[in-house]
């Protein structure tokens, strides 16, 4: 199983779509709101040099925006 996280704000269309997805999916995530964890935003700036959402980590590799073909791919779904 995939070890999944998504870096999301709580206004963001496409952070609630992957969300929905996930879960329609059965698939585990965590959920870092970074429009308020400035840590997790700084984390999350760190691993992309930017700040769009969503930002979606599926084991080591790196999704910026809700890539529905990749996130199947990566997760084999």
């Amino acid at each position: 199983m995939s070890n999944v996280t998504i870096y999301s704000t709580p206004t963001c269309h496409f952070c609630h779509a992957a969300k929905e997805f996930f879960t329609e999916n059965k698939v585990a995530f965590t959920e870092h709101d970074v429009a308020s964890d400035m840590d997790k935003r700084t984390e999350m700036i760190e691993m992309t040099g930017q700040m769009g959402v969503p930002v979606i980590k599926i084991d080591d590799d790196i999704i910026v925006g809700f890539d529905e073909d990749k996130i199947k791919e990566l997760l084999k779904i």
